[in-house]
């Protein structure tokens, strides 16, 4: 190996891991990464203060990133993160007023409309082709639809 890799403090390569994850975590969110970066910052902070063999640490960062994990898990479950738009990840829902074109005629209850530049499936009244009806909801992936 190299010498020089013999002459850094573990400390250092577990406070900079933490760091690393932390900042990982701001990159990609998901909050996962942050509760291995704080096992990591531990296990540096006690690698400091205390003289622990590599093996130690390893198991210490094991140990540690699965109760950070779990405690985490356990927080966010108490605490969850509300959204201000609660249709945030339901575009169904986000359309629902919207006046949409129908672009394949909804006959029999099923036709197409165009929402922005992309075409729905539509469930409703029959309309005609070129005609505005408005988005009153949303079945999985098809949106339903009224007469104007």
């Amino acid at each position: 190996m190299a010498e020089w890799l013999d002459t850094i403090s573990t400390h250092w390569f577990w406070l900079s891991l933490g760091l690393i994850l932390g900042v990982a975590e701001m990159v990609a969110p998901g909050f996962f990464l942050m509760w291995l970066g704080l096992a990591a910052l531990i296990v540096g902070i006690l690698d400091y203060f205390l003289p622990i063999t590599l093996a130690y640490q390893v198991a210490m960062f094991a140990t540690l990133s699965v109760l950070t994990v779990f405690a985490g898990k356990k927080f966010l479950q108490k605490n969850p993160i509300e959204s201000d738009d609660v249709n945030l990840n339901d575009r169904g829902a986000r359309m629902t007023g919207e006046i949409v074109t129908v672009v394949e005629p909804i006959a029999n209850g099923h036709g197409r409309v165009k929402v922005g530049d992309s075409v729905w499936n539509a469930r409703g009244m029959d309309a005609a082709m070129g005609a505005n009806v408005r988005v009153i909801g949303a079945d999985g992936a098809v949106l339903l639809v009224e007469g104007t």
